[in-house]
């Protein structure tokens, strides 16, 4: 067996209990370090290991939450690595991306998404992101389906999507983004074109998309704002796009993907290339929304909150228990966050008239809807709300409830004839869940929290 260097830690690791979350796997640094220097900065602290074994030996060590392959030049042993990392990593789902040629073998061999060189680091970051949750999703996934077993409801596995992927290409009919279209639809994609903006978003709240092309153009500025307006919005904030770029243009690449595109080419990449790219953004977007939609399934299960659709107090209890053990199996954080209306006099009002019960089922939907697919919102109390975050250490528990907060405190509900509206404010109770023995404390600990009281 040949020796191995050791995993060394990125320059973001040096920092005393700074935990990695990024394995990079490489056999130098020509792709490796630019990687890894600029996701430290972003956040992602990285790990490299030199070859499989060491790769292996730093799972077991670190709490990582995805793994990088580059597996240009790394032989089979490379080609054959997302299984064996995966499984040292299981139960807990492991996404590991592949930096080389997009090809549809490599979902065969393990690999989650592939991405073309050079990697760019908030390309990736973004990548990450997606995929981290994801995982998480489909690890909360199987612990409904045992919750939900438990009551003698059944929730159905996602089913694959086989029909061909739909991609929406906007922009001006250039012979380059006519050749990228021909290409894509040699690739087995379905293409719709809208030469403007107006056109576009026609198309996208009339029909689902499983990628998007923008072309640059002359003004690639326009292109940006489409893609910022997707991010906007709740329904087609997940979609995947990629800037087909002039080779001459003022944008970066790095403020590209900064202001939300996922990938970025240019007409002097092969049409066919490109077009692997989409394809391959369009099969992981798909297989997130499969994901999604298969835990949707709780809303319609006739277990929930009759009012506001959320968990029930005592599902809630049941299905934290089982993510309590299931975070200590998988190594993973996990935070419970209490949101409480808070009792300020236009609400005291409102309670006294029966208008803060008839708000009630809107605030409890907009958590519901405001929530990520694979957090647990609940009902406790009438207006009592909690959360069960997988995933989520405290820091990031308390800004998800913030940030819920502030969105429905922008929200103004009626008070009755000739009254103001009012809004609702919320206090905020959070803790992080230390052990599945400790997974009711840290509850109380939330509510306490909430309530203005002292934890005990």
């Amino acid at each position: 067996m040949p020796w191995e260097p050791p995993a060394t830690k990125g320059m973001g690791e040096m920092a005393a209990g700074v935990q990695a979350r990024v394995l990079i796997v490489a056999r130098d640094d020509v792709l490796a370090g630019p990687l890894a220097d600029g996701l430290d900065r972003l956040g992602w602290r990285t790990v490299t290991a030199r070859g499989p074994n060491s790769a292996v030996a730093a799972l077991a060590d670190l709490q990582i939450e995805a793994a990088i392959v580059d597996v240009q030049g790394g032989g089979e042993e490379f080609l054959r690595l997302a299984k064996r990392l995966k499984a040292a990593c299981s139960p807990r789902r492991l996404p590991v991306v592949a930096i080389g040629d997009p090809d549809a073998g490599m979902v065969a061999q393990g690999f989650d998404l592939t991405a073309a060189a050079p990697l760019h680091p908030a390309q990736a970051a973004m990548r990450l992101e997606t995929l981290v949750r994801e995982a998480v999703a489909e690890e909360e996934f199987e612990l409904r389906q045992e919750t939900f077993a438990d009551r003698g409801r059944g929730m159905q596995a996602p089913e694959p999507d086989v029909s061909p992927y739909r991609v929406l290409a906007i922009g001006e009919p250039a012979p380059q983004f006519l050749a990228l279209s021909n290409a894509l639809k040699a690739n087995g994609a379905d293409v719709v074109g809208a030469f403007t903006a107006y056109t576009a978003f026609d198309y996208l709240h009339e029909r689902t998309f499983d990628a998007v092309v923008l072309w640059a153009g002359e003004n690639p500025q326009e292109a940006l704002s489409i893609a910022a307006g997707l991010r906007r919005n709740t329904r087609l904030y997940h979609t995947p796009a990629l800037l087909y770029m002039q080779r001459e243009a003022s944008l970066t690449i790095s403020e590209a993907y900064h202001r939300g595109i996922s990938d970025v080419a240019s007409p002097q990449t092969p049409e066919h290339e490109t077009a692997r790219r989409v394809v391959e953004l369009a099969r992981a977007f798909r297989r997130g929304a499969a994901i999604r939609q298969a835990l949707d399934q709780a809303r319609h299960s006739g277990l929930m909150d009759a009012a506001t659709g959320l968990f029930t107090r005592d599902l809630f209890a049941a299905h934290l228990a089982r993510l309590a053990q299931a975070s200590r199996v998988r190594n993973r954080p996990l935070s419970v966050c209490v949101l409480r209306v808070a009792e300020k006099p236009e609400v005291t009002a409102a309670r006294a008239g029966g208008w803060l019960d008839r708000a009630i089922p809107q605030i409890g939907s907009m958590i519901g809807r405001l929530v990520r697919v694979e957090d647990t919102a609940a009902r406790l109390a009438p207006d009592v709300f909690a959360l069960a975050l997988p995933a989520t250490p405290l820091a990031a528990g308390k800004a998800a409830g913030e940030r819920i907060a502030a969105v429905i405190g922008c929200t103004a509900f009626e008070a009755g004839d000739g009254k103001p509206p009012f809004v609702v404010e919320f206090d905020i109770g959070v803790a992080e869940v230390g052990s599945p023995e400790t997974v009711g404390h840290a509850l109380e600990q939330a509510a306490s929290q909430a309530a203005g009281l002292k934890a005990s």
